[in-house]
């Protein structure tokens, strides 16, 4: 997989083989308040109304601003079409720094999680000199558990969590 990040007007971007990451907009939102409405987001704390789901949206942008990292967008290099988003999480609501991600459902099964998390993964250690991120993962939800594990994360039973449920997997700096 070849990996290209550029800045385009303080913007990341980060190409993958098959994908273009890339920061959030607002045609973007309808999907993902979709997404968060649906019985889909239960490992997220949802279901969400709208408020909240904008609320989450804007999160995701405004971490790039406060923290240097945030979300991005999962498109389709070929076609630029949204299949998802992958993003690292920090703030009051977060323990450590999580590397998260999620596909609409019409896209799941197809690598596109495990591309752009291993993408936004290896931006993080290389740009932030990370030395681990964590995924919050919820009981039961073993797609996610299993991009974690393709990713090479491990579970760590001794990480800080929110949830006491969840389940915690480390990614470790090369």
């Amino acid at each position: 997989m070849t990996k290209k990040a550029t800045s385009e007007t303080d913007a990341l971007t980060i190409r993958t083989e098959r994908l273009r990451l890339r920061m959030p907009e607002i045609d973007d939102f309808a999907a993902y308040a979709q997404l968060m409405a649906s019985p889909r987001s239960v490992g997220m704390g949802g279901p969400f109304g709208l408020r909240a789901a904008w609320g989450m949206f804007c999160h995701d942008v405004a971490l790039w601003q406060l923290f240097g990292h945030g979300a991005l967008m999962i498109e389709l290099g070929e076609t630029g079409e949204c299949v998802g988003q992958v993003g690292i999480n920090h703030g009051p609501l977060f323990p450590e720094k999580e590397l998260g991600w999620f596909v609409y459902e019409e896209y799941e099964g197809k690598g596109y999680a495990t591309e752009a998390a291993s993408a936004l993964r290896d931006w993080a250690f290389a740009a932030l000199k990370l030395l681990s991120l964590v995924s919050y993962i919820a009981p039961g939800n073993a797609a996610s558990a299993a991009v974690a594990e393709r990713l090479g994360a491990r579970l760590d039973l001794t990480a800080p969590r929110d949830d006491p449920k969840d389940l915690v997997y480390r990614h470790l700096a090369p």
